[in-house]
């Protein structure tokens, strides 16, 4: 029989002994450490741990784990979390009329390669709902603008609240989201966007990246904060581009590199390999 294995994460702050403790106490419970990352921060004083584990009695039982391994390190002031690596935490991916990034990671998804399960695709367009139906995903129009976010917020929430969803993804989801709903979905809403340097904003930033002769470009994918497209950094890519290539050019490099970024981001969070860490993260490989 395959052993059950699982990914025990661990935050506290720094101090002497963190590692043998946890180790020591997992020893005490008979479960294996197969792969291990850890990092202490010296600027927040806080110390991120990642284990894959297993128990040579089979299934580990929550309550029993909770009970030892709280009274074995309970000086270390732990936030920690144990779940078996096979979970698929319960997803909704929210699009708008780009759909180029919703199409990767639907088939990254229809081949394993992605770990979640897919609950439905949200939209304030009507253009991804073939996309949708050719994946068997469901598809949930919710119209969406300045005039009516509350409204359209309302619903999404309900949404959140009756298929019990985990993570949120915004693969080109042209829509910004109140305060409010950042602040109370915190670390589980990663968001894509283009990172061209110098930056551009606003309408066809791939025209004025044209127009300033832009040698290198990119994609960043962040959890999502107040703070319009600042949150902390999951993963980034970029690539060199030249003069002769022209807007039409730089929009399709642009969208394989937001693709490929949103897809490694959405990989490591559901691995469980990112730690927010105050504005940055922690991201093991």
């Amino acid at each position: 029989m395959k052993d059950i294995t699982y990914i025990l994460r661990i935050k506290c702050p720094d101090a002497y002994g963190i590692v043998a403790k946890v180790s020591s106490s997992l020893n005490d419970m008979n479960i294996f450490i197969m792969d291990s990352s850890f990092f202490s921060d010296p600027d927040t004083k806080n110390y991120f741990m990642r284990l894959k584990i297993f128990s040579s009695e089979g299934e580990i039982k929550s309550s029993v784990f909770s009970d030892a391994f709280n009274n074995a390190c309970s000086d270390l002031r732990m936030e920690w979390t144990l779940e078996k690596e096979s979970k698929s935490p319960n997803t909704l991916i929210f699009v708008s009329k780009y759909g180029h990034c919703l199409q990767d990671l639907l088939y990254k998804n229809s081949i394993n390669s992605l770990r979640m399960n897919l609950c439905g695709i949200v939209s304030n367009h009507e253009d991804m709902k073939s996309i949708a139906s050719n994946y068997s995903v469901p598809f949930f129009f919710i119209p969406n603008n300045s005039q009516i976010r509350k409204e359209a917020e309302d619903q999404i929430e309900e949404l959140i609240r009756s298929k019990k969803i985990d993570l949120m993804i915004l693969a080109r989801y042209m829509q910004i989201f109140s305060a409010n709903f950042c602040s109370k979905h915190s670390g589980k809403v990663i968001n894509i966007h283009h990172s061209f340097l110098p930056s551009f904003k606003g309408a066809k930033p791939y025209k004025q990246a044209y127009e300033k002769g832009v040698k290198i470009m990119g994609a960043t994918a962040h959890y999502i904060t107040e703070e319009l497209d600042a949150g902390p950094i999951i993963e980034q890519t970029v690539e060199r581009v030249d003069h002769s290539q022209h807007p039409d050019e730089l929009e399709l490099i642009g969208q394989d590199i937001e693709s490929i970024t949103l897809t490694r981001a959405v990989k490591k969070h559901l691995e469980g390999k990112v730690f927010i860490n105050g504005k940055k993260t922690v991201v093991f490989d």
